[in-house]
């Protein structure tokens, strides 16, 4: 019975990689033919202030924008009763001035300011955001190496990898707003995923330790079995507050919450199952952490 419910725990294990491995590919094919929605932070556009009826509610003014402007607008509401921040793209729409865009739904109109910026500033915050995730990657490969093992640390960054390319992935198949927020989510993703690998390689090597004679499938499925509990909860919390924040943080901060959502379901299912697999098929065994005795007077000798 033992001996079916751990073919059964293994078969999951690599059905879940092969399910991650392929969201992975479809999800860079994607990137590749769609691209990204870049936002206002990495494309640049305009920013106005102004001074609106008091009586307009946000909703109101950016599903009006919306659609007038034919793209999302970003609009933040300021400590002024009645005064906003409204960021566009400008590139593809008529020279009209943001006052007769807003003249059919207020009467009063007071442009504060308003400024361009330029695509120049969005390029220098691609390649520093792009430099900072590779940074961090092969940061996170020396220190899994030097901790674990070349195979485990292999596993993890595997693991990362697909994280981050099917999140990615599901902002360029709905075209979703790729801004600021965006990118530090795909940070803190990062962090949660490595988080979770981290555990459970410690907890393989730690079995391995114990069982030197053991079978490492059967090792791998003890140590991730003896932390899915904790897996469990601390994904399920974590997602509950995400869930929270998409659902009453505002638009704001929608693609910062998405990312989270879908990078916290990839991470848990990549930690589980990418993570500890790719190194038993790199030939990972308990004779790997076989601790040899010195012969002290040999040494000497």
């Amino acid at each position: 019975m033992k001996y079916l419910l751990n073919e059964k725990f293994t078969q999951f294990r690599l059905a879940l990689s092969g399910l991650s491995i392929l969201l992975l590919l479809v999800s860079a094919l994607f990137i590749g033919f769609k691209g990204f929605n870049w936002g206002l932070d990495f494309t640049g556009g305009l920013v106005a202030e102004v001074q609106l009826d008091q009586k307009l509610q946000a909703n109101d003014i950016k599903a009006y924008l919306d659609q007038t402007l034919g793209q999302d607008v970003q609009l933040i509401k300021s400590m002024e009763s009645g005064q906003w921040t409204i960021r566009y793209n400008h590139e593809g729409v008529s020279d009209t001035s943001i006052a007769e865009y807003l003249s059919p739904i207020s009467e009063t109109i007071n442009i504060l300011s308003s400024s361009i910026v330029g695509p120049q500033v969005g390029l220098e915050m691609v390649e520093q955001g792009g430099l900072a995730v590779l940074v961090c990657m092969l940061l996170i490969m020396c220190y899994l190496s030097i901790r674990f093992d070349w195979r485990l640390a292999s596993g993890a960054l595997l693991a990362l990898i697909t994280d981050i390319i099917i999140v990615l992935g599901v902002f360029a198949v709905f075209q979703l707003e790729f801004n600021l927020t965006v990118l530090a989510a795909l940070l803190a993703i990062l962090g949660y995923s490595l988080n979770d690998s981290i555990i459970i390689a410690d907890r393989v090597r730690e079995v391995m330790r114990l069982k030197p004679n053991g079978e490492t499938d059967t090792i791998i499925n003890d140590a991730v079995k003896a932390t899915f509990s904790r897996t469990m909860v601390t994904s399920g919390t974590t997602l509950v507050t995400v869930s929270s924040l998409w659902l009453v943080g505002g638009a704001s901060l929608q693609g910062f919450s998405i990312a989270l959502f879908v990078g916290i379901i990839c991470g848990t299912c990549s930690s589980v199952a990418l993570a500890v697999t790719l190194p038993q098929l790199f030939g990972l065994s308990p004779k790997d952490y076989i601790v040899i005795p010195i012969d002290i007077e040999d040494s000497y000798s």
